[in-house]
């Protein structure tokens, strides 16, 4: 019997810096809602964990290496990379105050609790675009979750990241053999051409079956180097 569950409770609602965010539970998940469109809940998190798991199974065998988580989200890529003693420092990007206070005193926190309190990790307070044009570290790893994908963005500022221009700051952003993984609610053929255009090599797209419609995927690219 399929279960049949009320209608979504609004835990919190605030006006963020780039609209209204929302967080509330359905049944037994959490949702994470921006200007009215659905972000991600906490009902599977296998494609977070691969945008994770791929981007260091792309790397070079070098040792702890330092990854840029690009949007907390609900938290699986975090967990998932906190619970890894392979990585080294990671580094989370979330321009959203309200979804860091989810995980640090809110409901989400029974997810990233954890992760949160590991001293590998840092969380930066920032818009995931302006962070990767102008900061000076550099990174192994840039594994980014900000939108539904590439041609579905949750603000139109979002879009510059997907650009030539966009990628090429990510591509400084990162030490030579670095990786980009970029979760997408589906898969881009015209992306993967984006990111050859702008000089990434092994260019490939790994995708999660899912259980209607087409399959999330996450694509790859390594900086040369």
């Amino acid at each position: 019997m399929t279960a049949v569950y009320d209608s979504p409770v609004v835990l919190d609602r605030r006006d963020g810096p780039y609209g209204e965010v929302v967080l509330r539970r359905h049944g037994p998940l959490l949702q994470i809602i921006a200007n009215g469109c659905f972000l991600m809940d906490t009902s599977d998190g296998r494609s977070e964990r691969l945008l994770v798991d791929a981007a260091y199974g792309a790397l070079d065998g070098r040792p702890a290496p330092h990854v840029l988580i690009g949007g907390l989200g609900v938290g699986f890529s975090l967990a998932h990379a906190a619970a890894d003693a392979r990585w080294g420092r990671i580094t989370v990007v979330e321009r959203e105050p309200a979804v860091v206070d989810w995980h640090r005193e809110g409901p989400l926190a029974e997810l990233s609790a954890d992760a949160l309190s590991d001293p590998r990790t840092e969380i930066v307070e920032a818009d995931l675009v302006t962070y990767v044009n102008e900061t000076s570290d550099t990174f192994d790893a840039l594994c980014l979750d900000i939108d539904n994908g590439p041609g579905w963005t949750v603000t139109e500022d979002n879009g510059g990241l997907y650009s030539a221009a966009g990628l090429a700051a990510c591509a400084r952003s990162l030490r030579p053999g670095g990786v980009l993984a970029v979760w997408s609610a589906q898969p881009s053929p015209e992306f993967e051409g984006t990111l050859r255009n702008v000089g990434f090599r092994q260019v490939r797209t790994e995708e999660v079956p899912v259980a209607r419609g087409v399959p999330d995927a996450v694509h790859l690219g390594i900086r040369p180097g």
